[in-house]
């Protein structure tokens, strides 16, 4: 087949995406498919006509407009398949409070309140310390890699980190923080069924599994499978699956959450997992018995049999 991967773009995870794409690149190579990369910008958004000559599409922009819809929607228009969840399932996944929800009548999700710019200025942490209380978990509503993500133990940790990210940032999450064992559940489409790969456990040398731990070798101890027991792998698997299809999840996607007091509490929902050297999902496709380059394969030939667009769009001429 004829690929482009879909690289770099514009948000601040863009420089995982380039390690991504590249790995990604070379182990499409590897199985004879014809491939270019594409560093996604405005150019190309001037020249979509020139990706209806391949016959799939790796989308592995991070982040902001690859991964939270706006991508997909100029994607669909064009009409060639692309790797990933599509439009709608997108959106919600990208934006946190709507993710937990839409999950929240599935899956167990901690306390949480959404604060803007404008409620923290005029009122402080007045609705956070009536909805949640200390300690907490502050993150941005639409961001990924947890970026901006903090932990704060004090009020003044709060405030002082409120602060901080309401410089990049309008409306925050603020959620009850669960301290426990970070999980994180891997699913692949195969011949168009979700498979549920192992369970990887998080074990970060940091507080928790921040942007550091998670793209710098040796900051984090990954263990596979998790070692939660039988009964709560088997949970912790149900209920990951039980997102994946409300949410439409097509072709890869991973659920993040925490295990604690013999509870799974979901975090979140990321439709274009990292595909870097240290990144999670290839892990659990290792332990499944998947090297990368047949990880990516699958990937690729699932969007090409079963593209997340729908049928009846009509393909950019």
């Amino acid at each position: 087949m004829r690929i482009a991967v879909l690289l770099g773009g514009i948000s601040r995870e863009r420089e995982i995406s380039i390690r991504s794409g590249k790995r990604i690149v070379q182990a499409l190579r590897t199985f004879g498919h014809e491939v270019d990369e594409i560093d996604v910008n405005l150019d190309l958004l001037n020249n979509l006509t020139m990706l209806s000559q391949y016959d799939v599409l790796f989308n592995i922009l991070h982040g902001t407009f690859g991964e939270d819809g706006h991508l997909q929607a100029i994607l669909d228009a064009v009409g060639v398949p692309y790797t990933g969840s599509g439009t709608e399932t997108s959106i919600i996944a990208f934006d946190k409070y709507l993710c937990n929800l839409y999950v929240q009548d599935i899956a167990k999700v901690p306390e949480f309140t959404l604060l803007t710019k404008e409620e923290f200025e005029k009122s402080g942490i007045e609705k956070v310390l009536s909805c949640v209380n200390i300690p907490c978990v502050i993150k941005p509503r639409k961001e990924g890699s947890s970026i901006g993500t903090h932990i704060c133990f004090s009020e003044e940790e709060l405030i002082n980190y409120l602060k901080e990210e309401f410089e990049n940032y309008e409306e925050l999450i603020v959620q009850k923080y669960i301290k426990g064992t970070e999980v994180t559940v891997s699913i692949i489409d195969i011949d168009g069924k979700p498979i549920v790969l192992p369970i990887l456990e998080l074990r970060p040398k940091k507080l928790f599994y921040d942007y550091e731990a998670k793209y710098t070798d040796g900051m984090t101890e990954f263990v596979i499978p998790a070692q939660i027991g039988e009964e709560m792998t088997k949970y912790v698997e149900k209920i990951a699956l039980n997102i994946y299809k409300k949410l439409g999840c097509k072709h890869f996607s991973r659920v993040d959450g925490i295990v604690s007091n013999d509870e799974f509490y979901f975090l979140e929902v990321n439709t274009l997992p990292g595909m870097t050297e240290l990144s999670d999902l290839p892990m659990s496709a290792k332990a499944y018995g998947m090297s990368f380059e047949e990880l990516v394969n699958t990937i690729v030939n699932e969007a090409y049999k079963r593209p997340s667009f729908e049928c009846w769009r009509t393909k950019i001429k």
